[in-house]
């Protein structure tokens, strides 16, 4: 018996926000809206555990080029802290240690704990983590039983909000820079509090820059699908440029934007800044450039439509 026939598929560009379900990888996730959308090509940005939920941007077609930049965003989580137990993954999912003592919280006790953990602040990378190790990711490496030494890095806890607490669980809201590992920061609350914790559950509320934009979960998908196809979908897609709204930009003429298409230089009096967006006479936004400081602007990334 033949397999179904995957639909034709189409060029589709933009960024769309979905609202990731638990069980479910970012990967898996991102397929079925590709499916559902027809596209030529996708990608997501940041991904999110199978036992985490909330906004994933999910890039389509020449947005896809724009994906680096929002690697760097900051993000915003929901989270439940587990107290009295560690988790060899540090969620869930992992082997939990025996029970150990809670001391009693008082919410000035939990505080004076959180305190320490606002700023910048050092954190070891988890070995359930895709960082690479000598080519191999360390997920993988944890897997079969072998621990390697992960140096600290610095990131930012911009905010650390006690929503709610009971006696074996804190409710915390987090907004912190790229690269922090929730796990890991929640894992040294419980150190400090002297009692071990993980991660029950985990919900990212924002990325950067698309705080408080809608986001769609897949059942919202697959009715506006199913009610007006493809088109429906597309009302639900982000300009391009809604991924980069922080930077300058400046308007190209014909020939400039032709020559920028060929990958050449051109000539742009404008101040020298390190990414600028540009667009064409039309408004179309066409690409990313560079200005330097001899007013030479120099295309860092071109989009074919």
């Amino acid at each position: 018996m033949s397999r179904p026939r995957r639909p034709p598929s189409r060029p589709v560009h933009g960024i769309l926000l979905l609202d990731k379900p638990l069980g479910l990888s970012s990967s898996q996730a991102l397929q079925q809206v590709r499916f559902l959308l027809k596209a030529e090509k996708a990608g997501h940005t940041g991904s999110l555990d199978p036992l985490a939920s909330g906004m994933l941007p999910l890039c389509f077609g020449e947005a896809t080029k724009l994906s680096a930049y929002l690697l760097e965003a900051d993000k915003r989580y929901l989270t439940t802290a587990t107290l009295g137990q560690v988790s060899t993954t540090g969620d869930s999912e992992g082997e939990l240690s025996e029970p150990a003592p809670i001391p009693e919280l008082s919410r000035y006790s939990v505080e004076r704990v959180l305190a320490s953990f606002r700023g910048e602040i050092e954190q070891i990378p988890p070995m359930y983590s895709a960082l690479k190790k000598d080519g191999k990711k360390l997920y993988e490496l944890a897997r079969q039983g072998i621990e390697v030494e992960r140096s600290s890095r610095t990131v930012t806890i911009s905010e650390l909000t006690l929503v709610d607490f009971d006696e074996q669980h804190l409710k915390l809201d987090v907004s912190c820079s790229k690269g922090t590992y929730i796990r890991t920061l929640v894992e040294d609350i419980g150190q400090a509090l002297g009692c071990g914790a993980y991660v029950s559950a985990l919900h990212r509320v924002e990325v950067y820059p698309f705080n408080g934009l809608r986001t769609y979960s897949l059942d919202e998908l697959r009715e506006l699908n199913d009610q007006g196809g493809v088109a429906a979908l597309d009302q639900c897609l982000l300009p391009m440029d809604a991924a980069l709204p922080h930077l300058p930009s400046v308007t190209l003429h014909e020939a400039q934007v032709a020559k920028i298409q060929l990958g050449q230089k051109i000539r742009c009096e404008q101040p020298s800044v390190p990414l600028i967006k540009l667009y064409d006479e039309a408004g179309v936004f066409i690409g990313l450039g560079e200005i330097s400081a001899n007013i030479t602007l120099q295309p860092k990334r071109v989009f074919v439509f």
